[in-house]
């Protein structure tokens, strides 16, 4: 039988390719998280796009932004895949399961908190990690996401705690890896390495026309690491990446004067999961 409307002949492959895409903003990585090829996933969105009667990405050859009504669908889409796949998992087979996401670094303050839910839920936590922006939340990876920095549309939540910013320097890279502490001003003389990713340390925090000149940048923590440490330019990070990754070829170096690192828990703005609300509500208990 033909579809009687457009959106009949939306298919659930559909709606997921354009959530991995969506939150990737690249095809060829949303094809591999998908397991697809790249070619399929073209033809899928365009297909999705066609039924819809409306264009949900932008493409050139450089980047993939998303259009209005592709952030609407997103945010719409989200919530609903992660319930619904929830609701295809066995019911009553397994004790219900929050995902906790997270990029590069869980805080400390999360290992309290979800016992606590816990024992207060008798659901279970499972940590995911994603070097994604919101750690995959708007894509439905995640239920509730630690978020360090400002939270964008679509997504709101609460401040966990703040951290301090640390300087991290290549050994050997001059008088400035030798200090105990730096000030914050002084980092606007050099280059500055930064992960456009996960990463919450950019130029623009500097005043204008003070401003730390862009050495390079990286899309995940491991990359921007290695590019600190092989000497290209000064990495600045919250303090809890000293304590947790030691590394040969890196220092550092406490900075004081520094802005520092909001850390949020972060849902969806629309239709959260439940238990992802009760997670939050336990952070402010």
């Amino acid at each position: 039988m033909n579809a009687s409307r457009p959106e009949d002949a939306v298919e659930l492959r559909h709606l997921r390719g354009f959530l991995a895409v969506a939150e990737e903003l690249n095809f060829t990585h949303a094809a591999s998280a998908l397991g697809v090829g790249q070619p399929a996933l073209t033809r899928t969105v365009r297909s999705l796009e066609e039924a819809l009667g409306t264009r949900l990405l932008d493409r050139t050859t450089r980047r993939v932004e998303l259009t209005g009504a592709g952030r609407r669908l997103r945010d719409d889409l989200a919530p609903l895949l992660a319930r619904l796949d929830a609701a295809l998992r066995a019911p009553g087979a397994e004790p219900p399961v929050l995902r906790l996401g997270f990029t590069s670094l869980l805080p400390e303050a999360c290992a309290p908190l979800t016992a606590a839910f816990e024992a207060a839920t008798g659901a279970g936590v499972r940590l995911v990690r994603r070097d994604e922006p919101l750690a995959g939340l708007t894509a439905g990876a995640c239920d509730i996401a630690v978020v360090r920095g400002d939270l964008p549309e679509g997504v709101r939540g609460q401040v966990l705690l703040r951290e301090p910013r640390v300087a991290v320097l290549a050994r050997g890279a001059g008088p400035l890896a030798s200090r105990r502490v730096v000030d914050w001003a002084e980092l606007a003389a050099h280059r500055l390495v930064v992960n456009t990713v996960t990463g919450t340390t950019r130029p623009e925090l500097w005043p204008a026309g003070r401003r730390p000149e862009l050495a390079c940048t990286a899309d995940n923590f491991d990359e921007w690491l290695e590019a600190v440490a092989a000497g290209h330019g000064v990495g600045v990070a919250p303090e809890p990446v000293a304590r947790r990754y030691a590394h040969p070829g890196l220092r550092y170096v406490r900075l004081k004067n520094a802005p520092p690192v909001e850390v949020h828990l972060a849902v969806p703005a629309h239709d959260p999961h439940p238990l992802a609300e009760r997670y939050l509500a336990a952070a402010t208990a």
